[in-house]
């Protein structure tokens, strides 16, 4: 356990966001990205003879739904404190040494290693249930952890 972080936490009655809320705006953000893609590509999707054809396109379309995801998540992290997903859950992302919405490096950092994470089949994301804090990869690596707003 992080005594500093313990008492940073006490002293400003912060809670660390449940592993439930977190899942759930993990999913609600997945569907809301993958949904904009799929609305973007409907026309190629739309005039796919197959499915084959279809998770070629997808293929094709790897790396700017990568870049989407990134974008989304470093704006909403940057700016707000949360993505569409942890405002609707009621938790939010902070700094650990400021205690406030996280600067444009951590929350680029935190985007990235994100599809780090999600790229080495979610270990990034199960490290969080082994965390005290449940931190994941991307919450270590950008210095950040997930609170009830």
């Amino acid at each position: 356990m992080n005594e500093q972080l313990d008492d940073v936490l006490d002293r400003e009655h912060l809670k660390i966001a449940s592993s439930k809320a977190r899942s759930a705006a993990f999913v609600i953000d997945e569907v809301l990205i993958s949904t904009l893609l799929f609305i973007v590509l409907w026309d190629n999707i739309s005039q796919a003879k197959s499915v084959e054809a279809i998770i070629g396109l997808t293929n094709h379309f790897l790396l700017e739904f990568m870049a989407i995801k990134i974008v989304y998540q470093t704006f909403f992290t940057m700016q707000y404190g949360a993505t569409l997903g942890k405002i609707v859950m009621k938790i939010r992302v902070i700094e650990v040494k400021t205690l406030s919405n996280p600067a444009f490096f951590s929350a680029f950092n935190r985007a990235v290693f994100r599809i780090v994470s999600e790229s080495l089949l979610y270990f990034g994301f199960l490290w969080a249930f082994l965390d005290p804090y449940r931190r994941s990869w991307h919450d270590l690596t950008a210095k950040t952890v997930v609170i009830d707003a």
